[in-house]
């Protein structure tokens, strides 16, 4: 049997789990795939808008194409459709979701064919003659069904945990050709040896690069028009650091990490002993107190300068003297000079004046906590203009890496409404 037309009772169709568009777990029934729909989380069921475009009645142009397995009528392409027939002749439930919908009668006509044609059929619908298909959709499907090699960017989601699913926003044409490429993972300090993902990064900075490089995307600095082919140079100054510092070193296999709900799913059978209380240990402080999203600008250049240079200090403790923390006080200095001057202040007052401006506003963003800590280092308005002077000196004071750290915070806060991108 090649193809044919046949009515099939609505109530028999059985809507594909396996569906390119959104898969799930092959137990789950019609209810669990309209739940999938009516929930629609990244948008790719979108059945308002079918509904909407179908009118009063149920739209014959395009026939369901169904391939039985096991004696049951499976619709391999066509499962909004069908979805939507379901919905209205009380065939399942879609709880929290408004539709007008068009009449469907009890039988509908479909394409009834063999596995392979549907496949067929189903790629060059998608793919070759309307494209409506994203990259990673496009790929799993040719390699699951249609006998292709894995692509790069299949290979690579599959081998960090999936991190292209994780971020849809990657999940683009353009990042396909132009950023997740076997030359560009490459330059960035990875290579794809089958399957398997191969680095020259610690775990850490692997997440590092890939969140700076998702960020670019999702913020619109990478994009078919803007650093097209380039995604290097748009890359923050740290992350720049982190691929030139590794290039020498080896490259080892990259585990992702272990999915919580994995861990979650493992039962414990035995009684675990009474623990006591854990010790509450004090939070870590991270330098300018979180990451700054500045204007472009010598004043977000530098911060950034800054910041990678602090990153690799605290990333090397052992390769440096106590003495750093002065270079940091003089930098921070430099820093709170610079915005003063881009702010419009000058002289010999710049920075008193500066702080007078910024410091009560920025007060305003500071936890409880922060604020304990800062006056534990008596860092306050009326004290911070003579520490950024001090820092500009050899004096002892200017080691004490807690008061960098509190500085830092403060003129990060500072920063912040000044030169914060809105």
């Amino acid at each position: 049997m090649n193809q044919q037309i046949k009515e099939i009772k609505v109530k028999d169709l059985v809507l594909w789990t396996e569906n390119p568009r959104d898969p799930i777990i092959s137990t789950a029934n019609d209810q669990d795939v309209v739940d999938r729909a009516v929930n629609d989380p990244q948008a790719k069921w979108e059945l308002n808008k079918l509904a909407k475009e179908m009118g009063d009645y149920y739209d014959y142009s395009e026939l369901p194409i169904v391939v039985y397995k096991n004696g049951k009528p499976i619709v391999y392409d066509g499962n909004r459709r069908v979805v939507l027939a379901k919905i209205k002749l009380g065939y399942v439930k879609s709880d929290g979701l408004t539709l007008i919908l068009p009449n469907v009668p009890e039988l509908l006509p479909c394409n009834v064919c063999a596995e392979e044609i549907a496949l067929k059929s189903i790629y060059r619908k998608h793919v070759q003659l309307r494209n409506t298909w994203q990259p990673l959709e496009r790929d799993i499907f040719a390699s699951k069904y249609l006998g292709e090699d894995k692509s790069t960017f299949l290979r690579f989601d599959e081998a960090t945990g999936g991190f292209i699913t994780k971020h849809p926003e990657m999940n683009q044409g353009f990042v396909r050709k132009e950023i997740l490429t076997d030359s560009i993972l490459l330059k960035m300090g990875f290579v794809l040896k089958g399957d398997k993902l191969h680095t020259c990064h610690s775990d850490e900075e692997v997440w590092i690069l890939l969140d700076d490089i998702y960020q670019k995307v999702k913020n619109k600095q990478i994009t078919t028009r803007i650093n097209r082919g380039n995604p290097l140079l748009v890359l923050d100054q740290r992350t720049k650091e982190i691929i030139e510092s590794n290039k020498q070193k080896t490259f080892h296999l990259y585990n992702p990490p272990v999915k919580n709900d994995v861990v979650s799913k493992i039962v414990v059978s035995v009684e675990l002993p009474q623990r006591k209380t854990p010790i509450t240990r004090k939070k870590r402080q991270i330098f300018f107190g979180e990451k700054l999203i500045l204007k472009v600008g010598d004043v977000n250049n530098l911060y950034s300068d800054i910041l990678s240079l602090y990153n690799y200090v605290d990333s090397n403790r052992k390769a440096f003297s106590s003495k750093i923390y002065a270079v940091f006080r003089m930098s921070l200095r430099l820093l709170c000079e610079t915005a003063a001057a881009d702010c419009g202040y000058t002289g010999k007052k710049a920075i008193d004046e500066y702080i007078e401006k910024f410091y009560p506003l920025a007060k305003k963003r500071l936890s409880q906590d922060i604020k304990t800590f800062l006056h534990e280092q008596n860092i306050l308005q009326e004290t911070l203009p003579q520490l950024f002077h001090t820092g500009a000196h050899n004096y002892q004071s200017s080691v004490s890496s807690e008061k960098a750290m509190g500085i830092s915070i403060v003129l990060g806060a500072m920063l912040k409404e000044s030169h914060g991108k809105q």
